[in-house]
């Protein structure tokens, strides 16, 4: 590998800081650029198709220009009661401690492994939306959905939704949509490790405290 490639590399990969057991995946919404580089990775790491989509791009006031000063500082803007402007979030599954999805899904669908990643297992999903209706991230996705029958009986086909690249992790690589994102905005590593990044790059999460604790549980005290 030439040094130039080396330096490209390590600049895809600054954003991952630890992979494994009590990893987490977070974004720093201030760098995103809304460049869909991360759905793009995604899609051909996994082979997933044009009706499936494990990671997305929200983006809240389109066009819109923020408050004076608050430019490229959304988060800030908000805790201030500002106008943030328009803000590109990356939104996925972040394997919340929390989880909501687990909470509520009647067939034990859904778990926490032992690196605490939630799973999904497909012999057991039944289709009924729940963990859509109960994630506040839109998280889980539904693309072999019924749309007839999931109205009448609940048939929603099998839930999809980012695995954030477990068997990546398992050899020690970052997810695929954290290691392409060009400008970092996607961050894996331990959750005081997280915190340290945003620290060092002057970011608040974009968050309210509610949310922290659900993705965080207890670590959520780190962001403080």
């Amino acid at each position: 590998m030439s040094s130039n490639q080396q330096s490209q590399r390590e600049v895809l990969s600054q954003g991952v800081m630890s992979t494994g057991d009590g990893a987490r995946i977070f974004p720093d919404v201030e760098a995103c650029i809304d460049c869909g580089g991360c759905v793009v990775a995604c899609k051909r790491t996994w082979d997933i198709g044009p009706e499936a989509q494990r990671i997305s791009i929200s983006t809240m006031f389109e066009g819109e220009e923020a408050d004076e000063g608050y430019n490229a500082n959304s988060s800030q803007a908000l805790d201030d009661g500002a106008f943030p402007g328009e803000t590109a979030i990356p939104m996925q599954c972040y394997h919340c401690e929390n989880a909501p999805c687990v909470s509520v899904c009647p067939t034990d669908a859904l778990q926490k492994n032992d690196d605490d990643f939630v799973q999904v297992s497909e012999d057991l999903c039944v289709g009924c939306q729940y963990c859509l209706s109960a994630c506040p991230f839109g998280a889980p996705q539904f693309p072999d959905e019924d749309d007839g029958g999931n109205a009448v009986v609940g048939t929603g086909g099998i839930m999809d939704k980012c695995t954030m690249c477990e068997e990546r992790q398992d050899v020690g690589k970052g997810p695929a949509c954290a290691e392409e994102c060009a400008t970092d905005a996607i961050l894996v590593g331990q959750p005081g490790q997280i915190a340290d990044e945003l620290d060092k790059r002057d970011r608040d999460p974009f968050f309210n405290d509610e949310a922290m604790e659900v993705i965080f549980g207890e670590d959520a005290e780190v962001f403080d």
